[in-house]
């Protein structure tokens, strides 16, 4: 689709973007409130670009204040540069700085937006999608087995239909987790858990094929990515499907795993591929084997949630969708527009690009700095 004009970056806006959660736990930590960033990239054309991350320190290894700081320096950079040209801009961040995925990832979201915007039609065109059916499961965080038990009845009184259970924190307690919830949904809901690495190697195989027999789509990441070497062998002892989540932050990642044998499936997350750039080339990597990949997040607020929304409308190797990020106990929404849930279905509006922004009156209460 061809741009009409070249724009230039005059200034870049950004916010500490926090916002309060009920306790989220996982088996690596418990959020309380969101780590996030929030970007307005300002251009002579008198459009404007929005981008947000999520900060998961111990998945990303980068923090909100860590984010912060390194966005201002690419603020800097980007003074006066085009934001259209997409990869040019990528790769300057990428020579700048390794890793600091998260940060570049709304970076990369701002830049796609101002593309769309800059040809006046929604982003999912830009990307050559289309709209579709796209169905979020549902998280119950780590509890007793009889609290997350007694979660998923309400999930199922609620409507949902796709139940992501987390797990990892003891795997004996994991069966009784499964065992619970799945005679508490019946049979017909679809039931996907995630470890989050947290077991053992040995702790692992015993614990998948233990809850194989409750019919479980695949589990995410069964052990930590230190272990990578593990998972081929892994994946030929364990009844239940193997996701890989924290092993892949890109397609080199992703490519190193699939020819190992090591996975079913790759969950792509922007803040580990440093975008839309960098998850769609995950999941044309993943096509070319014919491994289908899931689109997550962390815990974004509908801001990010719309770009992921509108990525997973554009690739056709996107199958599975855990994009229940605003549903985890977020207890403000501060977005005008954007994707909206409907009974965990998700659409977008008919806008320019991501058609989105944050309340005025909440950015006033956050951090923030104009480069």
């Amino acid at each position: 689709m061809t741009i009409p004009y070249i724009m230039t970056i005059t200034q870049t806006e950004i916010f500490k973007l926090t916002i309060p959660m009920e306790p989220f736990v996982i088996a690596t930590e418990t959020c309380y409130y969101t780590q996030n960033i929030f970007i307005r990239i300002h251009t002579d054309s008198g459009l404007v670009g929005m981008g947000e991350c999520s900060a998961f320190p111990l998945l990303v290894g980068e923090t909100q204040n860590t984010c912060f700081e390194v966005a201002k320096d690419f603020a800097r950079m980007l003074k006066g540069k085009d934001p259209l040209d997409i990869p040019a801009r990528m790769k300057e961040l990428n020579t700048y700085i390794a890793f600091n995925t998260t940060i570049k990832s709304a970076f990369d979201i701002a830049f796609h937006d101002l593309k769309a915007k800059a040809a006046g039609v929604p982003l999912f065109k830009i990307l050559g999608g289309r709209k579709k059916t796209i169905q979020t499961d549902l998280t119950i965080g780590i509890d007793t087995p009889e609290s997350m038990e007694e979660t998923a009845r309400e999930f199922i009184r609620n409507g949902v239909k796709i139940i992501k259970v987390k797990l990892g924190k003891n795997g004996d307690e994991d069966v009784e987790r499964v065992r619970l919830i799945r005679g508490a949904v019946g049979p017909e809901i679809g039931l996907r858990v995630d470890a989050n690495q947290g077991w053992e190697y040995e702790e692992a195989i015993r614990t998948l094929n233990a809850i194989a027999p409750y019919d479980i789509q695949f589990c995410e990441q069964p052990i930590h990515h230190h272990f990578d070497q593990l998972l081929p062998e892994l994946r030929k002892r364990s009844a239940v499907k193997i996701m890989a989540d924290e092993s892949v932050f890109n397609h080199h990642d992703a490519e190193r795993l699939i020819q190992a044998g090591a996975v079913d499936y790759i969950n792509i997350k922007l803040a580990k591929s440093a975008g839309i750039l960098g998850g769609l080339a995950i999941a044309e990597t993943a096509a070319k084997y014919g491994i289908p990949c899931m689109l997550g997040g962390m815990v974004e607020s509908r801001l990010a949630l719309t770009a992921k929304v509108h990525m997973a409308m554009s690739h056709d190797n996107i199958h599975f969708y855990d994009l229940d990020t605003c549903l985890l106990g977020q207890l403000e929404d501060p977005v005008t527009g954007g994707a909206v849930y409907t009974n965990y279905f998700l659409d977008v509006p008919d806008g320019a690009g991501l058609d989105a922004d944050i309340q005025a009156t909440f950015l006033e209460t956050c951090e923030s700095v104009i480069i």
